[in-house]
């Protein structure tokens, strides 16, 4: 039987980058243009204002917090006095907007970014770019180190969105949003990938937010369609929990890592989602917990 997700609370613009962080749930909301942290009644609190549209967070070894700064093309870092200022500008190497990202055990980040205008794809040819042949939209994926500096660790990347890291640190999963699959890379002691294959064919389903569970299988968020759906690698769907709206990032998290925390908003175009807050957290309890990063 499928599972039907609750909502645990309303009023977003546009959810993205959820993390389970000391005991709460923290994202980004586009067009409120901050970040903020729910408790697991649905009371939020924000953490910070991020003018030019936050994405994707993580942590530093020491308990700061970097947040994806999309629109100019930056990771800014939250200082433990609660300023925000440049952690590392990737405007010479992103070819869009940023978007999501993931920080490993080392503070090492790994960020994605559109590789070309969505809004203007969405609005001059639907939804074929993405179920279609999507041409030149080859992005990079670019590796930020705890200093700040800059590399680019994979490129001809379709879209690169959602990521996850294995719990022994070794495995990188990319969400592919063109390519519809999952892609691995193996991550080296220096932070470097190598051995990109495909983890996942998802046929027609579009991934956007990901996150992994203790079995090795990762749930995945369809922009495309109301549902989270859980695969295995190799591309079998194991389960699907259903969204009302179509989804857009996943995380596991609560007490016992077995909560499935889904983001939807009614659409993700810039020009409708930025209206009005119609975007809700909504919830799902699963059999598996929560493993590996984000």
């Amino acid at each position: 039987m499928t599972i039907t997700a609750e909502i645990l609370a309303d009023g977003l613009y546009f959810g993205e980058g959820p993390r389970w962080h000391d005991g709460r749930l923290w994202f980004s909301d586009f067009f409120a243009h901050a970040v903020f942290a729910m408790s697991t009644d649905g009371s939020r609190e924000m953490i910070c204002e991020v003018p030019n549209r936050p994405s994707g967070l993580g942590w530093l070894p020491d308990g700061r917090l970097l947040v994806v700064s999309m629109t100019d093309r930056k990771v800014m870092r939250r200082e433990h006095d609660g300023t925000l200022v440049v952690h590392a500008d990737l405007n010479h190497i992103a070819t869009f907007h940023c978007n999501d990202m993931v920080v490993d055990a080392h503070g090492r980040a790994y960020v994605g970014n559109f590789g070309f205008d969505l809004d203007t794809a969405f609005e001059t040819q639907g939804a074929e770019f993405v179920f279609g042949d999507p041409g030149p939209t080859k992005a990079k994926l670019t590796r930020v180190d705890p200093d700040g500096s800059t590399h680019v660790v994979a490129d001809a990347m379709r879209f690169p969105n959602g990521s996850v890291i294995t719990p022994d640190g070794t495995t990188l999963v990319v969400a592919e949003s063109i390519g519809r699959c999952l892609t691995a890379f193996t991550i080296a002691a220096d932070g470097s990938l190598s051995n990109k294959r495909v983890w996942a064919d998802l046929g027609q389903r579009v991934p956007d937010g990901i996150c992994l569970d203790g079995d090795g299988h990762i749930w995945v968020a369809n922009p495309f369609h109301p549902e989270c759906f859980l695969v295995a690698e190799g591309g079998e769907v194991l389960d699907v929990i259903e969204t009302g709206d179509p989804s857009f990032a996943c995380m596991l998290g609560g007490d016992d890592g077995r909560t499935l925390y889904c983001l939807t908003a009614p659409n993700s175009n810039a020009h409708v989602a930025a209206v009005a807050p119609k975007g809700h957290v909504r919830v799902a309890r699963v059999a598996v917990a929560h493993a590996g990063l984000p």
